[in-house]
């Protein structure tokens, strides 16, 4: 009798001002792809909160899901405080050992917070690439980023997390699952509007997409 392999375990590492699409896309992708198996994990065991505090995701503590294969790590205006918590730390001691470890927006600077991205190429959100490339990565302007030799991939704004989830479907799974889960998912986008990176938006919407963030930003800023 055939002995069935463990699932792949993939942890979500959430913090209070995650943005909710940061983590809801690429777990829509990865959970259903067969032999995955994907947990939220935060600092403290409970409810966390998103960036608009109406959504809400339930969460093991980091020091009880063990070894992950994979972690990914979301952005969003509660990035600075996750910076100062333990999850950068927690990221660097499970890194050595996962076949990836990825991000997606802002996530990125809590990467390189922990060392993973020293010198390696990685991206994030564009209002944030600055920052990136200040903390030791070597800042490339791509939708996803894929590092193999440092097991690192990383996403750039918001939406792109669930490109590099399915690039990661595949990865753990095989091209015609990865396909098939983008077909179920009908992952297929056709926006209304072409403003979806600084090079194609107007000087108004940029304008006002740095009023959101600097909104955002300010709003989690401010200890509760």
């Amino acid at each position: 009798m055939t002995t069935p392999s463990a699932p792949t375990k993939v942890v979500v590492a959430l913090y209070d001002g995650f943005t909710a699409l940061d983590v809801v896309g690429p777990y829509q992708v990865l959970a259903f792809t067969p032999g995955v198996e994907v947990t939220f994990a935060a600092e403290r065991p409970g409810s966390v909160v998103d960036d608009r505090r109406s959504l809400s995701l339930q969460a093991v503590g980091l020091d009880h899901v063990g070894q992950p294969d994979v972690v990914l790590v979301p952005g969003g205006p509660g990035t600075a405080a996750a910076l100062g918590s333990g999850l950068p730390r927690w990221l660097g001691e499970v890194h050595s050992r996962t076949a990836w470890t990825t991000s997606v927006c802002s996530g990125s600077l809590i990467l390189a917070a922990a060392g993973v991205l020293a010198g390696v190429r990685a991206t994030s959100h564009f209002l944030h690439l600055d920052t990136l490339a200040a903390l030791g990565a070597v800042v490339v302007r791509e939708r996803v980023v894929e590092e193999p030799s440092a097991r690192v991939m990383t996403a750039a704004g918001v939406s792109s997390g669930i490109d590099m989830a399915l690039r990661l479907s595949e990865l753990l799974s095989d091209r015609i699952t990865a396909e098939a889960v983008q077909l179920w998912t009908e992952y297929d986008p056709q926006p209304p509007f072409d403003s979806g990176s600084p090079d194609k938006a107007s000087p108004a919407v940029l304008a006002r997409a740095r009023e959101y963030d600097a909104a955002a930003l300010a709003e989690w800023t401010v200890v509760d």
